[in-house]
């Protein structure tokens, strides 16, 4: 049940896509890796009942399923948990509030996510990231073809200075949506975490059993591309 601060529960409300659906009949990898689904939406989800109260600053994670750790050994051992960690070890004790689902668009992100967030209430030391659009290259022609005015519409409605990653894959929309991202950090909208600079240069042993999401090791990788950005980002706020 959702949070009633939040009206929201980290689930799409869409069950799996046909070609998920197909792969996981047919390649274990895929089952397995999709089963992780639920039971991830529900530990973020109680997660963010436990954190929401408390005081301290806040880490907003608005994203799909690589916000949530799919592949990985655990919901906190994707690249959210992983970096939190790293943080904390230098005194960056933030409080997570991961409102990503699996499964989610840059539509669902505007639609559901980001007005979950204006219920929360946005604080000016709030550190809010996003990484979001996979979905929408790899589910078909129009959401492909939306995929552009869709990130002009994110970058405009996300909170001033979130951290908006860009997408790394050398495909036309993606080029497109990332021109947006651009403008918008040269603006000073957003900040921007190019992972077409910063993100792993091969994917080779970290990738999990459904050769799509990270494993622990791949996370890792995503963890150190927003590192130096959010460490900066973290002193500013704490300069501020």
């Amino acid at each position: 049940m959702a949070h009633p601060g939040l009206g929201y529960d980290n689930r799409t409300g869409r069950g799996p896509g046909r070609v998920v659906r197909t792969m996981s009949a047919l390649v274990p990898g895929v089952r397995r890796v999709w089963r992780q689904a639920t039971p991830y939406a529900d530990a973020w989800h109680a997660r963010n009942v436990e954190t929401i109260d408390r005081p301290g600053r806040r880490w907003i994670v608005l994203g799909d399923s690589m916000s949530q750790g799919i592949g990985a050994s655990a919901y906190d051992a994707g690249w959210v948990g992983q970096l939190a960690g790293r943080l904390a070890a230098d005194g960056h004790d933030l409080q997570i509030i991961n409102l990503s689902a699996t499964g989610a668009c840059v539509t669902d992100v505007l639609e559901q996510q980001l007005p979950a967030l204006e219920r929360l209430g946005v604080r000016d030391d709030d550190l809010v990231t996003v990484m979001v659009g996979s979905n929408d290259l790899f589910g078909g022609r129009m959401r492909r073809a939306a995929l552009p005015g869709a990130y002009s519409r994110l970058v405009e409605s996300v909170p001033a200075r979130s951290l908006v990653a860009t997408l790394p894959q050398p495909s036309g929309p993606a080029r497109a949506a990332n021109v947006f991202v651009e403008a918008a950090d040269s603006s000073g909208r957003i900040v921007m975490v190019d992972l077409r600079v910063t993100g792993p240069s091969s994917w080779r042993g970290r990738l999990a059993a459904d050769y799509f999401h990270p494993n622990d090791a791949g996370y890792a990788a995503i963890a150190a591309a927003f590192e130096p950005t959010v460490r900066q980002v973290l002193d500013r706020l704490t300069d501020g």
